[in-house]
């Protein structure tokens, strides 16, 4: 069994997590200062949002030096002690890499559009003609260079220039990049958008969805040779012991997610069939997991997780009820695969939604406003529209306390906190026995007691009427999970149980549960 099979991540925002030096950024010093917090959560690895240089169009997935560490973010050595600090604490750091994309601003690049002749004028993907692909923030995917009137490939933002990885010298410097971290420390990396390595070479014309009014990106990613791509990765990086790898595959479809994990391939990738469903719906929620287990082979584990930097916070999305949160938090944590709590949900942090767009950082809001205004949509339409498409709605400051700006920093952060921020704070829950904090440390001290959430299997895994059941068995335990996410009792046989948790601290009256509520019983064994 592997290490990474047993543990619970944490996803740091860098910008958004501890303040550490007053500028009103995130950094290392910030995190560091936290890592007692961390420990005393529960976590065993953190997943680090980009810390590398970068005009951070796109909040750091724009890296302009893949060698060194943003100065807004710290210091190499800095980067060194958070380290040793986290390691100290039997905590793994995976850092967040792009393998896809540089900033516009890189090295690389500029001598790329320098000259047609230039040595590296093939490390990214000209033409002298676009086609009708479109970048994934809006728009066309093409950008015209007026030095040599061509016009280069970009699949998110004009700022993210994609590499061609069909020249071995782009693959080996990148390689390169994965062997200056690992060797600084860090665990394993989160890999971007890892799919999108491979492009047509033909350059066919992707075809147009008219039920959907939106282009399908056929021709654009998850081409032919891709896996190949994937297991050389996955090769290079667990020649070092120990090294986890996650990837950040853009699909939810599952006959494509699991083709890029398992033996000598990724160690797991996010399954967005299941983490970004985008409003509540137990049913479905179920029918998706259920469907993973059907489809992964023995080798293969899935993820679990509800919010990232790039969604909505779950809270907010399943309709804001704290015990709902409580019930998706316990599914997360009990059921089969490697969970991934974003920073913030572990104390019930909402979305943030501004009334004014000049508040808006994220490049895929505000080029949603901007196409919305071309189109004719009205400021409050196109207002809508953005907030819609933003991404800041969850990359607001970590509230820690009721302070000026909820003990993130000292100064105004880089983004806004929200007016009722103070309300939902760590220091308001750390002593509260009934809050969302106590109930994510009790239900991840529970897993770490129970291997039977982490190396044991389904014996069962049903839903009906509302109420969501599965029992987790290894050779030692059985432990039966039932959630009611409906408002009306359920009754179960649960004689000759222990019950473990209770998100309402019900005691057990025969044989029911109350509604919307979780419940975890350890049954005895024959």
């Amino acid at each position: 069994m592997k290490w990474w099979q047993q543990s619970t991540f944490y996803e740091i925002y860098m910008p958004s997590f501890k303040d550490g030096n007053g500028d009103g950024m995130g950094d290392f010093a910030g995190i560091t200062s936290k890592l007692d917090y961390l420990k005393d959560l529960g976590i065993d690895g953190l997943w680090l949002t980009p810390f590398y240089p970068s005009p951070k169009v796109d909040n750091g997935y724009d890296i302009s030096d893949y060698q060194s560490i943003d100065p807004a973010y710290g210091t190499m050595e800095e980067f060194e002690h958070f380290i040793k600090e986290a390691h100290q604490r039997g905590i793994k750091v995976i850092a967040d890499l792009v393998l896809n994309h540089t900033s516009s601003a890189h090295q690389w690049f500029q001598e790329s559009k320098s000259s047609k002749d230039h040595p590296k004028r093939d490390w990214y993907i000209w033409r002298d003609e676009p086609n009708n692909w479109e970048s994934f923030f809006g728009g066309t995917a093409w950008e015209y260079d007026e030095t040599t009137e061509q016009y280069y490939y970009h699949a998110f933002a004009k700022e993210q220039v994609d590499l061609n990885w069909a020249n071995p010298e782009v693959k080996a410097a990148m390689f390169d990049a994965m062997k200056f971290w690992l060797e600084k420390g860090v665990d394993g990396f989160r890999l971007d958008v890892i799919n999108f390595l491979k492009i047509n070479d033909q350059f066919v014309d992707n075809p147009y969805d008219a039920s959907k009014q939106e282009q399908e990106h056929v021709y654009d990613k998850d081409q032919e040779g891709i896996l190949g791509i994937i297991e050389e990765i996955a090769a290079f990086v667990h020649q070092y012991p120990d090294k986890f790898l996650v990837g950040e595959v853009g699909s939810e479809d599952l006959d494509i997610l699991k083709q890029y994990s398992g033996l000598g391939k990724l160690d797991v990738v996010f399954n967005f069939n299941i983490g970004s469903i985008s409003e509540f719906n137990p049913e479905k929620l179920y029918q998706q997991l259920a469907d993973t287990e059907a489809a992964y082979n023995e080798t293969q584990v899935p993820t679990l997780f509800f919010g990232s930097h790039d969604m909505s916070r779950f809270i907010s999305r399943f309709g804001g009820d704290e015990e709902r949160a409580k019930l998706i938090a316990t599914l997360m944590l009990t059921a089969r695969g490697v969970p991934f709590i974003y920073f913030g949900d572990e104390i019930g942090m909402r979305d943030w939604i501004t009334e004014d767009i000049a508040k808006m950082k994220d490049v895929q809001g505000i080029m949603g406003y901007q196409l919305a205004l071309v189109a004719g949509k009205s400021h409050e339409e196109a207002l809508v529209i953005a907030n819609d498409k933003s991404r800041d709605k969850s990359r607001t400051p970590m509230q820690w306390d009721a302070g000026e700006y909820v003990g993130f920093s000292e100064q105004k952060p880089w983004i806004t906190v929200p007016n009722e921020a103070a309300k939902v704070t760590v220091e308001s829950q750390l002593d509260a026995p009934e809050s969302m904090l106590s109930f994510y440390k009790s239900l991840l001290k529970l897993r770490k007691e129970h291997p039977a959430f982490t190396l044991g299997t389904y014996e069962s895994l049903r839903y009906e009427d509302g109420l969501m059941t599965f029992v987790r068995k290894d050779e030692s335990e059985r432990i039966l999970v039932a959630l009611n996410f409906s408002d009306e009792p359920k009754t179960l046989d649960v004689s000759a149980s222990t019950l473990l948790l209770s998100n309402k601290r019900t005691v057990l009256d025969g044989k029911i549960i109350l509604g919307n509520e979780a419940m975890i019983l350890k049954e005895d064994l024959e």
